[in-house]
């Protein structure tokens, strides 16, 4: 049986590190990169079975506000957002959807960052006050461009998604958009390096 040995940079501290040693360094990032659409899968399967009081688990949730926005006509990137909103409810007990956002931030637009990124605030428009809590927190943000967006992914797919009955498409039917959608980066601090690796 013939056994790959992985090369490795030799450096212990960064201040040594070789052209070499980031060039190894540089040929594994590819790989490993290019298996995120895997590794969000594996954790979007997590929230399976946890429904933390909820009418439904996490995950159902997560694919049946995905559901509403497919069927709805919205775009593929939009859908995925949908899909994603709640991934960081395992790791983000305190702040899911700033876990969520910053997983989406380099592959989407601005608008669709912004929403996923503030859709917990905007939720609490329906239950904030049994918590004791503002529901007009939204309202700080009534003059912001991306608000009525907001507004209408809370309200039209992320707050009617608890229906143990509702449709909710297998997390089979969203992979082929989530590749897509994670393909390549928008925007990232290594875009120049990704570039001239070409």
């Amino acid at each position: 049986m013939d056994h790959v040995i992985e090369r490795k940079a030799q450096f212990t501290h960064m201040e040594n590190g070789t052209a070499e040693d980031w060039t190894i360094i540089a040929e594994a990032f590819g790989p490993f990169a290019r298996e995120l659409p895997d590794r969000i899968i594996a954790h979007l399967k997590l929230l399976g079975g946890d429904c933390g009081g909820f009418p439904v688990d996490r995950l159902m949730h997560c694919l049946q506000t995905a559901t509403l926005a497919y069927r709805d006509g919205q775009d593929e990137e939009y859908v995925i957002c949908a899909l994603l909103h709640d991934i960081g409810d395992t790791l983000g007990s305190y702040n899911h959807a700033d876990v969520a956002a910053v997983l989406l931030e380099p592959f989407v637009s601005e608008a669709n960052h912004w929403m996923i990124k503030h859709h917990a605030i905007f939720q609490g428009y329906y239950f904030f006050a049994y918590l004791g809590m503002d529901p007009t927190l939204r309202e700080q943000f009534k003059d912001h461009p991306h608000y009525a967006r907001t507004i209408e992914f809370v309200s039209k797919y992320d707050a009617p998604a608890f229906d143990k009955d509702g449709e909710s498409l297998p997390l089979e039917f969203f992979e082929p958009m989530l590749r897509r959608v994670f393909a390549q980066p928008r925007k990232t601090l290594y875009k120049q390096a990704l570039e001239t690796a070409g």
